[in-house]
């Protein structure tokens, strides 16, 4: 699919199902009972994917709604960032978990090079400026 999608596509899965495939390349409609019955629906064409995150994103920004456009363009990164690296992150933003800038600071440096995610990274230097001026390195709550 080549066109912006608008806020008329929402819910994207009924209204342009043709612009969804899954992580594996199957269009939505070959995900139903009797696929997964037989085996071809498996559990990686369940998961949501980045062109998905990506579509909904177009839409939030059609609808004015910029913050959750970026949430979406961040959860788009994120389908490409092993589970283990999601928790650490995690941990980290938790108050209290980070002992410093520089922890948080090194995470997004990880977080671009290994993973190609400078959205994601460029939240956490965020994160970690705030945690800075708010004192909440290694203050657990």
């Amino acid at each position: 699919m080549t066109r912006k999608l608008g806020i008329a596509d929402y819910p994207i899965a009924e209204k342009t199902p043709e612009a969804l495939r899954t992580a594996t390349g199957k269009p939505l409609a070959e995900l139903d009972l009797a696929g997964v019955r037989e085996g071809r629906v498996r559990l990686e064409d369940l998961r949501i994917t980045e062109q998905a995150l990506r579509l909904q994103a177009e839409i939030a920004e059609a609808a004015g709604r910029p913050t959750l456009a970026q949430n979406f363009r961040r959860a788009a990164e994120l389908t490409a960032v092993p589970q283990e690296v999601i928790f650490a992150v995690y941990e980290l933003l938790r108050p209290g978990r980070a002992r410093s800038r520089a922890e948080l600071e090194a995470m997004a440096e990880r977080l671009e090079a290994d993973h190609a995610a400078p959205l994601v990274a460029a939240f956490l230097r965020e994160a970690a400026v705030l945690y800075e001026q708010r004192r909440l390195f290694g203050q657990r709550f």
